[in-house]
C-alpha cells in the first residue's frame, strides 16, 4: 500500500516519529510512504524519507484577512474541529495542496499524527486514515471525532502508560505500538563515555573528580529540550544543595543564572551514553525523551511541561504509578530522610557493569508491536483487505455493513 503521513509542525517530534516507522520499511519499500508537514526543512531532517517523498505544506496560521478567527465561540466553532479560521487563503491551498498530492500520488492510506482538521478533511474525502493518539486526557469532541473517524488508531506508547481516564472503545480501537525505536547507535563503553565527558569541559577541578567517578562520585545528569527548559532549570539550585558532590551534567538550554549550579552544560547530538551511565535522570515526559530512556535502569526523576490536554502530566504519572519514575515531590522526600551518598546509592541500580546487551534485547522485544504493523502495510496492496484480514482481528472489532 502507498502510505501517506500527515505530521503536525509543532515541534520536531512527528516528523522523527514518522521518521521512526520508515526506518522499520526495506528501502525499497520506504519509496511507498509519503510525509506531508508545514515543518520547514530545516526543522527537522529525515534519515529513512528522500526528499521527493516530503510534501511541504503551507502554513495554517492566522490572517489579518480571515473572515473568522480560528476558534471564533460558540456560536461559530464547529464541536468536531479545534482550529478552523474560515476565508484563510493559506489553509485553502494546504487543503487542496493535500487533497491533490494524495490523488496524484495515488495514497491508499493516511497516517495522522496528529490534526483532527486533517482527519476531518480526510473523511469528508472519503480518505481511509489511522489517527496516532498521544499520551494524555483526549476526550474533547474534536478528539474523539477524530478517533472515530478512523479505521484505527495508533499508539506510540506501551499499553501500561494508558490514560486511566481513556474510555475503553478508544482502548480497543487502538493498536499500541510500544515506545518507537530510535536509529541504531552503538553504544560506547562506560569509559569511552568518562573521555566523552572530559572532552566536554576545560574545568581540571572536574576533571579530576571525573577521574576519582569511577568508583566514588555519581553522575546525574539533566536532559531539557526548548519546549520547556525554564521549569527544571529552576530546580537545579535545590539539586545542587541535595547532591553538593555529584557531578552535574546539563544537556540542552540553560539559563545563565543557573550555570554555576552544574558542572558541565552541552549540547550533544546522542543523550543515549548519558541515559545508560549516569546514575540518576532528570527530565521532562516529552515522548522521545522517554521512549529513549524507558528501557534502562537509570532511575528517574521526572518534572512534566505543561502540555494541552496533560500530555505530560499523564505521562509522568503512569511512570511514577509503574515504580519507573520519582515525582519532584517523592525525590525531595526522600532527600530529607538521608545524606547525599546514602540518597544516590538507595536510587541508583546503575553501574558500568550493567547488561546493556540484555537491555538492546528488551528494547527490539518491545518493537515487535511496530515493526508487525509496519510489515502487515508492506505485505498488503488493498486497503479493505488489510482493514478486514489484519486490522480488525487485532483490534478484536467489527464495524456495522
Amino acid at each position: 500500500m502507498r502510505i501517506g503521513y500527515y505530521a503536525h509542525h509543532h515541534g520536531s517530534g512527528h516528523c522523527r516519529q514518522a521518521d521512526k516507522l520508515a526506518a522499520l520499511l526495506s528501502p525499497e519499500l520506504r519509496q511507498q510512504m509519503t510525509v506531508f508537514t508545514s515543518l520547514p526543512a530545516d526543522g527537522y531532517r529525515f534519515s529513512s524519507i528522500n526528499d521527493e517523498h516530503i510534501v511541504r505544506l503551507d502554513a495554517e496560521d492566522e490572517r489579518p484577512d480571515d473572515v473568522l478567527a480560528g476558534r471564533a465561540g460558540e456560536y461559530w466553532q464547529p464541536s468536531c474541529l479545534h482550529y478552523s479560521p474560515v476565508g484563510n487563503k493559506d489553509i485553502q491551498r494546504r487543503s487542496w495542496q493535500l487533497l491533490d498530492e494524495i490523488h496524484q500520488r495515488q495514497i491508499d492510506l493516511m497516517i495522522i499524527d496528529v490534526s483532527a482538521e486533517v482527519a476531518m478533511l480526510c473523511r469528508t474525502a472519503s480518505v481511509p486514515y489511522l489517527y496516532v493518539r498521544l499520551a494524555g486526557e483526549r476526550d474533547d469532541a474534536p478528539h474523539l471525532n477524530a478517533f472515530a473517524g478512523a479505521l484505527g488508531l495508533l499508539a506510540p506508547y506501551p499499553k501500561v502508560l494508558e490514560a486511566a481516564a481513556t474510555p475503553d472503545w478508544v482502548r480497543q480501537k487502538t493498536l499500541y505500538l510500544d515506545f518507537l525505536p530510535s536509529k541504531a547507535q552503538g553504544l560506547p563503553s562506560f569509559c569511552e563515555f568518562m573521555d566523552e565527558l572530559m572532552t566536554l569541559t576545560h574545568d581540571d577541578a572536574i576533571h579530576k573528580q571525573l577521574v576519582a567517578s569511577v568508583d566514588k562520585s555519581f553522575i546525574v545528569t539533566v536532559i531539557k529540550g526548548y519546549g520547556g527548559h525554564e521549569a527544571i532549570d529552576a530546580k537545579l539550585p535545590k539539586l545542587r544543595q541535595i547532591l553538593p558532590d555529584a557531578i552535574i551534567v546539563s544537556l540542552g538550554p540553560i539559563n545563565d543564572e543557573v550555570r554555576h549550579c552544574v558542572d558541565i552544560a552541552a549540547h550533544v547530538d546522542d543523550v543515549t551514553p548519558f541515559i545508560a551511565y549516569s546514575h540518576l535522570l532528570l527530565m521532562a515526559c516529552g515522548l522521545n525523551a522517554i521512549a529513549q530512556a524507558y528501557d534502562y535502569a537509570t532511575p528517574l526523576i521526572v518534572l512534566p511541561d505543561v502540555r494541552p490536554h496533560r500530555e505530560q502530566e499523564v505521562m509522568a504519572e503512569a511512570l511514577i504509578e509503574q515504580g519507573r519514575a520519582l515525582s519532584w515531590p517523592q525525590f525531595i522526600a526522600k532527600a530529607s530522610s538521608m545524606d547525599s551518598q546514602n540518597l544516590l546509592s538507595s536510587l541508583s541500580t546503575n553501574n558500568k557493569s550493567i547488561d546493556h546487551e540484555q537491555t538492546a534485547l528488551m528494547s527490539k522485544q518491545a518493537n515487535l508491536a511496530a515493526q508487525r504493523f509496519m510489515n502487515s502495510i508492506a505485505d498488503y496492496i488493498s486497503v479493505k483487505d488489510w482493514f478486514q484480514d489484519w486490522l480488525l482481528p487485532q483490534l478484536d472489532l467489527k464495524p456495522k455493513k
